[in-house]
């Protein structure tokens, strides 16, 4: 299955005008596409199926137990599949069953450890005020941010070992989050505000033969050694912002095989 992957893009802001790339069989969307939803009509009557993970601003300024309801509603009005916790298999053109795991796997901030979570949760309230969403009334700060990740993590951990028992042939991982340290921004390093960034899903990497994620605004193409197995793909296809230089070098019409 030949797929194109577009993330953070955004489009509440950015002048991006999105195009299908030649050869795809798929569209996955792997979040930050538009803050304010809008941006999502450029994606209506799109030649190819869409599946949509949802990335931290396509929440800003929302409950998150309202959001969910309206944003699948929106996705279904275009066409989109969402997933979030779910999975789903799809048949490429040659017979070969791909199932599909979504979840957006919010930061838990153990990207270093226990001893520096303390310091990555305080990073991350710079970014929680930038969001301005509530959860269940309450501001959605980064203890409700690390109470949503560890259930996406579970549910994610839980799913990806599940036999396949024939029902599946390649399993495809799309998170908005980075799931390695592997994915971190250079510009930035391990510095605390990296793990509102990246997760340390190391150790689920080798359930899968290729994870998609976004969230960093640079681009990533790498391969996790597996013991007996082909090397599991890890790529980023984020655009970025393009003021910031982030944009530069952008491949949207990259096409990636499964």
């Amino acid at each position: 299955m030949k797929l194109q992957l577009l993330s953070d893009l955004h489009l509440e802001t950015e002048d991006f005008e999105p195009q299908p790339a030649a050869g795809a069989e798929l569209l996955v969307l792997a979040g930050d596409i538009d803050a304010s939803w809008q941006g999502f009509e450029r994606f209506a009557g799109w030649p190819v199926p869409v599946l949509f993970v949802a990335g931290n601003h396509e929440f800003d300024g929302r409950e998150l137990a309202e959001a969910w309801p309206a944003l699948r509603e929106r996705a279904a009005s275009l066409g989109w599949t969402v997933l979030e916790r779910e999975s789903l298999v799809l048949t490429d053109r040659a017979g070969q069953r791909v199932r599909f795991v979504g979840t957006v796997r919010w930061s838990d901030f153990d990207l270093f450890g226990d001893a520096r979570r303390d310091a990555a949760m305080r990073a991350a309230a710079y970014f929680m005020r930038l969001m301005r969403a509530t959860r269940q009334g309450a501001a959605f700060d980064a203890e409700g941010v690390r109470e949503e990740a560890l259930a996406c993590r579970h549910w994610l951990a839980a799913t990806l070992q599940e036999p396949a028992q024939g029902r599946w042939d390649k399993t495809v991982v799309v998170t908005h989050f980075a799931p390695s340290f592997r994915s971190a921004d250079p510009r930035f390093g391990a510095q605390p505000g990296t793990a509102s960034f990246c997760n340390a899903d190391d150790d689920l990497l080798v359930h899968a033969d290729l994870w998609l994620h976004g969230h960093l605004h640079c681009r990533h193409d790498y391969r996790v050694a597996r013991d007996g197995r082909p090397p599991t793909r890890v790529v980023c296809q984020a655009r970025g912002l393009a003021d910031k230089g982030e944009a530069d070098g952008y491949e949207p019409g990259k096409l990636i095989e499964i």
